[in-house]
Parts: structure tokens; sequence; C-alpha cells
């Protein structure tokens, strides 16, 4: 007999999303022991095997993606029960689950957030770092709410909404050869050391790609979690970097840099909201949209 509680649907769902026993516990705010004995459980309850374990985490098997599906329907259903009682006592309550690009969570979302929680606060936000290709997907199969992500992505049926306009730069020491340049193709920068985020950040991993696709590796030398620290190393020469031109912008007011757009097409990167259906979410839900494209 399958006996599954809300803890463990929940659980499941994020060890699917993160791709991983180990953050999916985390998310669950579960220790790692706990999280994998009700997977254990789950899977001997259900007579079969939900996930496949390998070096790069885990993933659903069939079985398994078929519970995520009755998965989030029985949580959406629950959140929906909660934002129902809520209303008898005059409050609301209630979860947003957000997925956004980089340069979204760190130079945009901040300053949206903190307006927006200030005037609800029962409201709670998840927000998780994705590329833009992946917020697509997961935002179409119902893992978020709404997602934040680059404007040159195919958004298929999704509802999308502008949200703000930025593009990647090249950013360099005032002094350096290529700082009096007008604009620069990336393919350039790829003989010159670098200096980036952090290999897992959506930018990284969409540099890198960008550069595969030049046939030519990144020379990065040092990689950081930060703009701010990125734009520190670049001003004491130890490479150039390619940042969103909102965070460089801001940089360059207290440090000696210079900003160049780059030349390539993909280099503009508008940011836009996509989301299922607005008529559809919760009422607080689609307060949040509305705070995000104001």
């Amino acid at each position: 007999m399958m006996r599954f509680d809300l803890t463990d649907l929940g659980l499941f769902r994020h060890v699917v999303e993160a791709g991983s026993i180990t953050h999916g516990a985390a998310r669950a705010n579960l220790a790692l022991a706990a999280a994998s004995t009700r997977i254990r459980l789950m899977e001997e309850s259900l007579g079969a095997a939900l996930l496949t374990r390998g070096r790069q985490g885990v993933s659903p098997t069939p079985a398994g993606r078929a519970l995520l599906v009755h998965a989030r329907e029985v949580l959406a259903g629950v959140e929906r029960l909660r934002e129902e009682m809520a209303a008898f006592s005059g409050s609301a309550f209630g979860q947003i689950r957000v997925l956004a690009n980089t340069n979204a969570l760190t130079e945009f979302l901040p300053d949206a957030l903190s307006a927006f929680l200030a005037d609800h606060p029962g409201i709670g936000v998840e927000i998780d770092e994705r590329t833009s290709e992946e917020i697509v997907g997961l935002v179409a199969e119902g893992a978020a709410d709404l997602g934040i992500l680059s404007g040159t992505v195919d958004t298929g049926s999704l509802r999308t909404f502008p949200f703000r306009e930025d593009r990647f730069v090249l950013v360099a020491a005032r002094d350096h050869p290529l700082a009096a340049r007008g604009t620069i193709p990336f393919a350039e920068l790829l003989g010159h050391d670098l200096v980036g985020l952090d290999r897992r950040s959506a930018i990284s991993r969409f540099l890198v790609a960008q550069a595969v696709r030049e046939g030519r590796p990144m020379r990065l030398r040092v990689q950081l979690r930060d703009f701010d620290a990125v734009c520190r190393l670049v001003e004491a020469r130890v490479g150039l970097a390619v940042l969103p031109e909102s965070a460089a912008a801001r940089a360059a007011q207290g440090l000696a840099l210079a900003v160049v757009p780059l030349a390539d097409a993909w280099a503009r990167r508008d940011l836009t909201l996509c989301l299922r259906d607005l008529d559809g979410l919760p009422p607080f839900i689609r307060a949040f949209v509305a705070q995000l494209r104001a």
C-alpha cells in the first residue's frame, strides 16, 4: 500500500528538480539521512524505483516522472487550500516559486522583492537560479509559478511580458588596449585571460556554451561568486570579464573600468517574464507579477 505524506511529496519534487538528493534535502529542510530514508521507503511502498542514481546526480525513472506529475498537482492543491482558508482570517498566505537567470537574480529581483514582501508579510518567495533554456521547460511543466529569462530564448506557448533591458559587455581595466574599442566580438576575447562567475552560475554556463560554439575554450583564470568581486579583479588587471551591462555599469561607478558592448547578436539579453496562465494564478502571485512588471 502506498503511504506518501505531504513531506514525502514535497521532498521528491525538490530532489527531482535539483537533480540531487543532497540538494533536494536542503531545499526541503531535511537532513540528508532522513531524506534518503524517505525516498527509500517511498520506493519500497510503491514497489518500483523512483530515481536513477548516477555520478552526475539523480533523475526520475518512468515511475518517478508519473509520481512527479501527481506530487505537483497535490502540492498545488494544498497551496490553494491554504490560500482560501487564509482569506477567512483576512490574511494572505502563500508561496511563490520563481526561476531566474543569474542577471535577473542578482541585479533586478532584490528591489522588486523587497517592495513586494514588505506589502505582503504572509507571502514567501522561493527563488532558484537556472539558465534561460532550463527555465522555459521547468515553467512549462509546472515546476515554478513564473520565470525570468533572456528574451532571446524561445518560450513556446508560455505567456510572456517584458521585464528589463540588458546586454552582455566586455569589462576591462580602463588602460587595457581593448578598452578603447567601440564594440568587440566575443570570439576575440577568447585569446585573453578572463575572470568569471562560479562555473555553476547560469551566466558562466551560458558563456562556456558560446565559447564551445566558437570552437575555443575560455581562459578562465579565476571564478568568483559575485559581479563585484569579478570587477575588482578586472580593475587589478587579472583578466577581462564578460558581464551584463547593468552589473558592469554599477561597478564602473566606483572602479577604474571600461565597458565595451559585445558585437554578437546573442549579447542582447533583454529579460522577459514567462508563465503558463496569468489568469489562473492566485491573486497574490498576480500581484507579484504586477510588481515585477512595474
